[in-house]
């Protein structure tokens, strides 16, 4: 059995990552709003929870980054004899960095949209036992110095339908 939280979070880094993913999305944003944005690097892109402090601290990091990972887990047993059927939350984590404190939470915005229009164009089944309904809640983290002066960070958080042996 693959680890449901593992397999979601590898999904939706899949899901991201693909050609029509958040690149793509981020090159239309810039496009329309005639923004120079630069999408973050999947290559780059932690599968992991991590404080953005402490990652500063321990690698050197390229704004904007994205985290993507699972924040929880809830096996209801709808299906009695699967050894998962529940829900996983996972959450894409945002995080941009500019020298100067004007337009970073505009920019930060830009993102997001990103991110939400990936996620809209890829409701209904992810297969592999997971399905996605489309829904999604947007929390916008205080600009904190960090990064390249100051930071902040925008998580987009799902819940899908996992079901696996």
């Amino acid at each position: 059995m693959a680890n449901p939280g593992s397999a979601s979070t590898q999904k939706l880094r899949s899901l991201l990552a693909a050609p029509e993913g958040l690149a793509e999305a981020v090159a239309a944003i810039s496009v329309e709003e005639q923004v120079n944005l630069e999408a973050p690097g999947m290559q780059e892109a932690l599968a992991q929870n991590v404080a953005a402090d402490l990652i500063e601290k321990s690698t050197p990091v390229k704004y904007p980054t994205l985290h993507v990972y699972c924040e929880r887990l809830v096996n209801l047993q709808r299906e009695k004899f699967r050894t998962f059927s529940g829900k996983a939350m996972l959450t894409a984590e945002v995080r941009v960095s500019q020298d100067r404190i004007e337009e970073i939470e505009h920019y930060l915005g830009r993102y997001v949209d990103a991110v939400t229009r990936v996620l809209e164009a890829n409701r209904g089944d992810w297969g592999g036992g997971m399905f996605f309904g489309g829904g999604y809640e947007v929390s916008f983290g205080p600009v904190k110095r960090g990064g390249k002066n100051f930071l902040q960070a925008a998580k987009v958080s799902i819940e899908i339908d996992v079901s696996i042996d």
